[in-house]
This record gives structure tokens, sequence and C-alpha cells, in this order.
């Protein structure tokens, strides 16, 4: 839950969605400062409003959200643009991230997980949080080869907490030893069983144990 203090400024041309985001996260502390509809607006509502984060879609009638965020974040220097978004591109997480993105939020991570990913990010934290994606049955049964190739898209920090994971270690405990917020590990943990194809971090550790994925050799994913 927010304390007020954070004002939001939500980009999307999706009408119902903004609707019932604008009261969803007004009612939890996140006061929503103004809506646009598209990256045009979104780039004059940032600077007209001035707003701590925006949350700003992928895809508009105008262009790539994450294409022209550079436009959104040189309207407003000191606001945080998050990326919110149906979408789970790898290369648009990589992309946005890159020319500045506080955060990459999937839109079926679900209210609960926005809520921290905006917290953590009003905390000066970055935040990626992907939606579980089903891997095909065949994938999920592969050997070691498959299990490795999907750990190489792991980061540096996601294979720590997945290497926790194969200790029993719980979110507090993670936490304390990466030093950051429960919130952030949970995007981690998220993150890491988004990769790997699995639903649960017991399934996560057991992948890991089995084929000794802390162990495995990293793969620089540009």
């Amino acid at each position: 839950m927010g304390d007020g203090s954070t004002r939001v400024l939500l980009g999307d041309d999706h009408a119902i969605f903004v609707d019932a985001l604008v009261s969803a996260l007004s009612a939890r502390g996140f006061p929503v400062v103004g809506t646009a509809g598209s990256i045009a607006a979104t780039v004059a509502a940032v600077r007209r409003l001035a707003p701590d984060i925006c949350l700003l879609d992928r895809f508009f009638g105008d262009g790539d959200g994450v294409a022209r965020l550079a436009e959104v974040r040189a309207a407003g220097p000191a606001t945080k643009v998050v990326v919110l978004t149906a979408d789970g591109d790898a290369r648009g997480v990589r992309g946005a991230l890159a020319v500045g993105a506080a955060g990459y939020v999937n839109k079926m991570c679900g209210l609960s997980n926005l809520l921290d990913a905006l917290t953590a990010v009003a905390a000066g934290e970055t935040v990626v949080a992907l939606a579980a994606s089903r891997v095909p049955a065949q994938q999920q049964r592969g050997g070691a080869a498959d299990a490795r190739r999907l750990a190489s898209y792991l980061t540096a920090r996601e294979r720590e907490c997945l290497g926790m994971l194969t200790e029993g270690a719980q979110t507090a405990t993670m936490a304390k030893s990466l030093g950051v917020s429960p919130a952030t590990v949970r995007t981690h943990v998220q993150a890491v069983l988004t990769k790997l194809g699995v639903h649960s971090r017991l399934e996560a550790a057991s992948l890991a144990l089995r084929h000794d994925l802390i162990a495995a050799p990293q793969r620089c994913v540009k």
C-alpha cells in the first residue's frame, strides 16, 4: 500500500483498463494525477504534471512506448517510467531498461505485484515483473541441455536467488542477504520462475539441483 505521496500518471489507450486501474491505485495510496491515451499525450502530461511515476503501455496507436520512452523521460527527468504491458518480449524488457526505465511489469502479474513494483520503484529500485509463462511440455521434460539453455537467460542476481532457493531460503532471509527489499526479492524470484518455465519455488530449486544450474556458465544476453 502506498502512503499517498507517490503521484502516478497512466499512459495507456485501453479505456476500461485505465478506469479500473485509476480506482484501484487511488484506493491503495497511489493517487493517479492524470491519464493519457497516446504517447504524444503521455509526453505532454508528464511535462505538465511532473508525476513521480509514469506507467507506460508498450503499444499505442502512435507508436511503441519502449521505442519512444526516451521522449517521456526527457519530458520529466524526475519522473520514473515503468512500462506496464501485456507484452512479454525479453527484447522489450532489455530495450526499456537500456533507455532508463525504472521498471517493466507485465499486466498479467496482477494488482498486488504492481503495487509492490510501484513501492520498490518509488524507493529507488529497478523492477522487472514478468508473468509466468507455460513452457511446452516437451521442453519441460528436456534434459540438462535444455535446462541450462533456459538458465542462461538468468541475470547474476537472479542466479543468486536461485541458489538461495535451493537452500530453502525464504523471502525475508533472501532480502537480508541481498540487501534489498522483500518486494524486490519477489520480483527476482518471479523472473527466475518465468525464465525457467516453472510455476513454484520448489520446482525451480528441484530443476536447479537436478541439472546443476547454479554452477552452469551464464551466457550474456545482449
